[in-house]
């Protein structure tokens, strides 16, 4: 990529789209349209937005994502909404023969009982987790169209497996969130309120991996001008850490001195992901944010933002 190609990052807005626009600000030509400006459900008005704008690299980091209980209480929307989204995007820069595509798949669509770590190949081996099994199946809709792309129409797509982002910018909804920007939330808002307890779901066993948005970014910048191959390759730090443990991080950064309790009456989900990151790491491609320290950046960001929307709330 140089200064003169042009890049339509679609989901600009999101965590890992606005931290893809942070690393490539400067050095490509960006494309962008928020969701007022472009429903990327319309396969019309998607077609004709590319159209218009002739992009040489497409990233597809638009979802409709969320948390356990966001997939369980509307699996309808995360199944259609992201078929649709993907479908319009792919089948339009199809279309125009855009020569470079990539898509965000999640590792979430790993078989809930893959082998650890998981590698590529576990994909499709085995039964889905069930809490989030429609937004799965539309991920690997996706990741199958960019080697059916490929296959048929002999374009350099490449899909991409992230493992559980979080950063600045992410969603802190107390419902639809996932885990960690979930719990930044309700930490914080104990130690605003005096809260001297805070409650934790599921039983606190489960070990997940997480990436920092802006470790993604430079993943995903390095995958553009480095991988061409139709498996889509995991993204990740190749650590996990228990929930208990994550709540601890999260407590000591948002400084909360209360008890923490764990309901085991919620869902756990699967009890362990962990991604095996060989194939990107041989790329020369390492994260370089440490799990602490990004916690501790994305708690003050958390801390900050929400300080000014109560300044303007007054």
């Amino acid at each position: 990529m140089s200064r003169n190609t042009r890049v339509y990052v679609a989901g600009h807005r999101g965590l890992v789209g606005s931290a893809l626009c942070r690393a490539l600000r400067g050095r490509v030509e960006l494309v962008t349209a928020t969701s007022a400006e472009l429903d990327l459900r319309d396969a019309a008005a998607t077609a004709a937005f590319l159209d218009r704008h002739r992009p040489e690299v497409v990233v597809v980091a638009a979802a409709r994502v969320g948390g356990i209980g966001a997939n369980a209480a509307a699996p309808v929307d995360f199944l259609s909404d992201n078929l649709r989204i993907q479908l319009s995007i792919m089948d339009a820069a199809r279309a125009l023969r855009v020569p470079r595509l990539l898509f965000l798949g999640s590792s979430c669509i790993y078989p809930r009982q893959a082998r650890l770590p998981i590698r590529e190949e576990e994909l499709m081996t085995g039964p889905l987790e069930p809490t989030n099994s429609a937004y799965a199946v539309a991920k690997i809709a996706g990741v199958e169209q960019v080697r059916a792309v490929r296959a048929q129409h002999g374009l350099a797509w490449i899909s991409a497996m992230p493992t559980n982002l979080y950063g600045p910018g992410d969603n802190f909804h107390p419902t639809r969130s996932h885990v960690l920007p979930a719990l930044v939330r309700r930490f914080h808002e104990a130690v605003r309120e005096g809260h001297g307890e805070v409650v934790v779901w599921g039983t606190g066993a489960p070990r997940r991996e997480f990436l920092h948005s802006d470790d993604a970014a430079a993943a995903l910048v390095t995958l553009l001008e480095s991988y061409d191959d139709p498996d889509p390759i995991n993204v990740g730090t190749g650590r996990d850490i228990s929930i208990a443990g994550l709540a601890r991080l999260i407590a000591d950064a948002s400084g909360f001195r209360g008890r923490v309790r764990f309901d085991d009456a919620k869902p756990d989900g699967t009890p362990r992901k962990v991604l095996d990151v060989s194939r990107i790491t041989a790329l020369g491609w390492r994260p370089a944010i440490a799990l602490r320290e990004g916690i501790a950046a994305t708690c003050a960001w958390y801390r900050d933002a929400v300080a000014a929307d109560l300044a303007v709330a007054r």
